[in-house]
């Protein structure tokens, strides 16, 4: 890749973030994350629903503060940025929320929502209405829709009204939170194109959390599998979608629908057995150990380390030792 040799815009180094559930209890929910992302790239964070993508990507804007660890934006640490510093972080990072029709104040006019942001940052002086309405035509609706409130939309048509919240103080980096999972499929294509074509006029920066794969593979460069509050895999995609290595990521991969049948027949699921163990206080070894048809003695007692297999491929796998 081009962007091997340059600093990455986002570093996310040993990250961590713990509920405490009691004296006795600790909910892992992110437990050592560590990946890079490059300035115009897609990231794709996937991974079973709990495996901890929103937590991650939460704690990456400061929602959460983390437990442990760093988050590095530009060179600087987010969790020791000054008032000053990190009123400007706020700008260049933003969020698209999963969800919505909890995300936008039911209170608030669309005027009132996107103008929010370009008010409180003096972006636009006193041409926050011209800026507003070139925002959502940006997006796919109009000046007509300045007046209305969130009820009187579609969920597609809501989750436009985020997106041009998100792009109203213009951002370099947006983090995707499963940003179509609560849309219908006609609506889908649309927002994901659309993503696609904004990051290309405004140059953007993007982490894409979903737990749909073959959206996924449209969009990303890099592909990071979470599992139960670790990652067990970060490749290309091209790399990751024909040759996966760990036993998850397989698992996960052929689970995929294919469209044409007499493919769908050759294909063989990878059924994942048993239940998704609890991530309050994780017993030492692989996370994937009690569900994984390859797990040795070794696998339950001693925790893998992420290695490098091939270029830019990663794996955390006890099985990686053996090729």
């Amino acid at each position: 890749m081009e962007n091997e040799n340059k600093q990455p815009l986002v570093q996310v180094k040993d990250l961590c973030k713990y509920f405490q559930i009691n004296r006795h209890a600790t909910l892992k929910a992110v437990d050592h994350v560590s990946f890079d992302i490059h300035k115009g790239e897609t990231v794709g964070l996937v991974g079973e629903s709990g495996c901890g993508k929103s937590t991650t990507g939460r704690c990456m804007i400061r929602l959460y503060e983390p437990t442990e660890g760093e988050v590095i934006y530009d060179g600087k640490d987010i969790t020791k940025l000054s008032k000053e510093e990190q009123k400007k972080f706020c700008q260049k990072v933003q969020m698209i929320f999963q969800n919505p029709y909890a995300s936008l104040n039911p209170r608030m006019t669309v005027k009132e929502i996107v103008g929010e942001g370009i008010k409180h940052h003096g972006l636009a002086g006193k041409d926050v209405d011209q800026k507003v309405e070139e925002l959502l035509e940006t997006v796919g609706l109009n000046k007509d829709h300045m007046s209305r409130f969130p009820h009187e939309f579609s969920g597609g048509q809501r989750q436009r009204i985020g997106i041009a919240r998100a792009l109203s103080v213009d951002p370099e980096f947006i983090i995707c939170d499963e940003p179509i999972s609560a849309l219908d499929v006609s609506v889908q294509a649309q927002v994901i194109n659309m993503l696609k074509e904004l990051q290309e006029t405004r140059e953007l920066t993007y982490l894409f959390i979903a737990h749909d794969l073959s959206v996924v593979k449209y969009i990303s460069d890099r592909v990071v599998v979470m599992y139960l509050g670790t990652i067990v895999e970060t490749a290309e995609t091209e790399e990751l979608y024909s040759n996966p290595m760990h036993p998850y990521t397989k698992a996960l991969l052929s689970a995929i629908p294919e469209a044409d049948p007499d493919k769908a027949k050759s294909n063989k699921r990878i059924p994942i057995k048993g239940e998704i163990p609890s991530p309050i206080n994780p017993k030492e070894g692989c996370r994937f150990a009690g569900r994984c048809q390859y797990a040795t003695e070794r696998c339950h007692q001693e925790t893998p380390q992420a290695r490098e297999v091939k270029p830019g491929h990663v794996v955390a796998c006890h099985l990686m030792d053996e090729q």
